[in-house]
């Protein structure tokens, strides 16, 4: 005699198959990636583990057909798993805060081997502007326990995030970070470690004003966190003198920017006299980071 329990449920693969159809008509980029996590998501496993699951319960089901609702309406899909990766680690995300972009895996890659190319006299010091929900620093300090992670962020949704974030690392045994709610175009922002910083890191407000956008980004993004002036270059602008002043001479820079401006955010850096300048692209091989030296040696 069957089982009504299994004969209840249902095949995970046609479902995915289905759901990622409907995403790409809905415009979605990404569609079956965003319909493998939103499934693995339900089931409280790696998506890479799916394999193993391959038959749902009817509510696993139901409960998966109104996340992918959901994401055909533009939802982000870090909203919808709330979560966000940035390195080894997951932050919490949602409405208020910027969803970090894999793009700044490739600047934070930077930054922890430029790290380890530091002298071991000292813990290195290093400061990431416009931190939002926390996830450059946190990421540092997950893979450099010694390092003095220092982070700052305007907005208040956002250091209520990062705050949280924070406080999870720090639940995991990680080393903690200095928060600031504060200004980073503030010319006496941090004064206390002018010419002690090994390293800033910055994804800063940088898209220009004019910029049409995905509505996964206009619609849900903080747009105090996206738009950077007419030209997207006003906070990165206001910020290079301040990063002149933080670094200890030798230190170093890096300042994600919008596809279109590598070239501007190289020139401020020069205006300023940094050095080793280098313009970077990100996974499609569209300009989106560049790197300095500050004047002088370590």
């Amino acid at each position: 005699m069957p089982n009504d329990s299994v004969t209840e449920r249902i095949r995970l693969r046609p479902l995915i198959v289905e759901a990622a159809a409907r995403l790409a008509e809905a415009g979605v980029a990404s569609p079956l990636p965003d319909a493998e996590n939103l499934a693995a998501h339900v089931l409280g496993v790696d998506r890479m583990r799916l394999a193993l699951h391959p038959m749902v319960e009817p509510e696993e089901a139901a409960r998966f057909g109104r996340l992918i609702d959901q994401r055909a309406a533009r939802i982000p899909l870090q909203h919808l798993t709330g979560t966000a990766a940035m390195g080894e680690i997951d932050l919490a995300v949602g409405p208020g805060v910027f969803v970090p972009r894999p793009e700044t895996e490739l600047l934070f890659a930077w930054a922890l081997a430029w790290l380890e190319t530091l002298p071991h006299d000292h813990a290195p010091i290093v400061v990431d502007l416009c931190t939002g929900s926390g996830a450059l620093a946190l990421a540092i300090a997950h893979a450099r326990p010694d390092a003095q992670v220092h982070a700052v962020e305007l907005d208040p949704d956002a250091v209520t995030w990062a705050r949280r974030n924070a406080d999870d690392r720090i639940a995991d045994g990680d080393t903690p970070i200095t928060l600031y709610a504060d200004d980073v175009t503030d010319p006496a922002l941090l004064t206390e470690l002018s010419g002690r910083v090994d390293l800033v890191v910055s994804n800063p407000p940088y898209i220009p004003e004019a910029a049409v956008l995905d509505p996964e980004v206009a619609d849900h993004d903080p747009h105090r966190a996206l738009f950077g002036g007419p030209d997207g270059l006003d906070i990165i602008r206001a910020m290079v003198p301040t990063i002149a002043r933080l670094l200890r001479p030798g230190g170093a820079t890096a300042i994600e920017h919008d596809d279109t401006n590598g070239g501007g955010v190289a020139d401020l850096l020069a205006a300023a006299e940094f050095t080793g300048i280098v313009e970077h692209t990100d996974l499609a091989d569209k300009p989106r980071f560049v790197v300095a030296t500050a004047p002088g040696k370590l």
